[in-house]
């Protein structure tokens, strides 16, 4: 797409959503709570810290502002201050404490620009498995643009659902004061994506261009038995317990996917 001169700031707003599941078959109280806690400590406040770090950089935004939260008994928050330009320190608000993280930092205000990560263990004592999912959102203001980041979105996380909103919002004005609703080529979030990893899903989208709204959904088309259980092998199961599992795993990934109960054939 030809540059357009502008009128003043970029006012475009670029909005990624992106969730990601895990699915791990537990098959008893302990080995539940043991899954659980790896998850937990795998994605802690300073690990998601340095995740969202990485994506302010790869879309070449300036952190501004850092705030993180591990929770009891689990789970995890970080929310990042964002700005296109890097802010001097002379102008920056005080409460903002750039990229050096201080144990009382608060974020009190959000900025057109930030990325925030929320971290959701859970399991239920009745069912044999336990999930890990992940939201993360990206909004930015001006040129950049989230989506630059997707593929080490998809990289960092143990991924077998993802589901990705992107939207543009508001507009912009040209030097002859016309309205601009898009400064960049879409049509889907998938023209984003590297071709050998979305080789490894099923992916659908549901995209309505002209209202600058792209959604994409993405499963994995890979089956790895010994992927999905905790603290044994696959050479621990008997045949019939390898079926039961692929079968329960592979329910719960499609349930997640296609966002509705599947009810079990008798």
């Amino acid at each position: 797409m030809e540059k357009i001169k502008l009128y003043g700031f970029n006012n475009l707003t670029k909005t990624l959503s992106f969730n990601i599941y895990d699915v791990c078959y537990t098959r008893t109280e302990a080995e539940r709570k043991a899954y659980i806690e790896y998850i937990d400590e795998q994605y802690n406040s300073e690990r998601l810290t340095k995740i969202l770090a990485d994506v302010t950089h790869i879309i070449d935004a300036n952190i501004l502002n850092i705030a993180r939260q591990d929770y009891n008994p689990q789970g995890a928050s970080v929310t990042l201050l964002i700005a296109e330009e890097k802010v001097p320190d002379e102008v920056r608000d005080p409460s903002c404490n750039g990229e050096t993280l201080c144990k009382d930092s608060v974020v009190a205000h959000l900025d057109k620009s930030h990325v925030t990560v929320h971290t959701y263990p859970e399991s239920h004592p009745d069912q044999n498995i336990s999930t890990f999912r992940v939201d993360i959102d990206v909004s930015t203001c001006g040129k950049i643009s989230p989506i630059k980041a997707l593929d080490y979105l998809i990289g960092s996380f143990d991924s077998d659902v993802i589901i990705m909103d992107y939207r543009i919002r508001g507009f912009t004005r040209d030097l002859e004061g016309n309205k601009h609703y898009m400064d960049h080529n879409i049509t889907s979030i998938q023209d984003y994506i590297a071709k050998d990893t979305l080789s490894k899903y099923t992916s659908i989208d549901i995209n309505l261009d002209h209202s600058n709204i792209f959604h994409t959904k993405m499963m994995l088309n890979q089956f790895n038995l010994d992927n999905y259980i905790f603290n044994i092998t696959s050479n621990d199961l008997t045949e019939a317990e390898k079926i039961q599992i692929k079968s329960e795993i592979n329910k719960e990934i499609a349930e997640i996917f296609y966002g509705m109960n599947i009810p079990q054939m008798k």
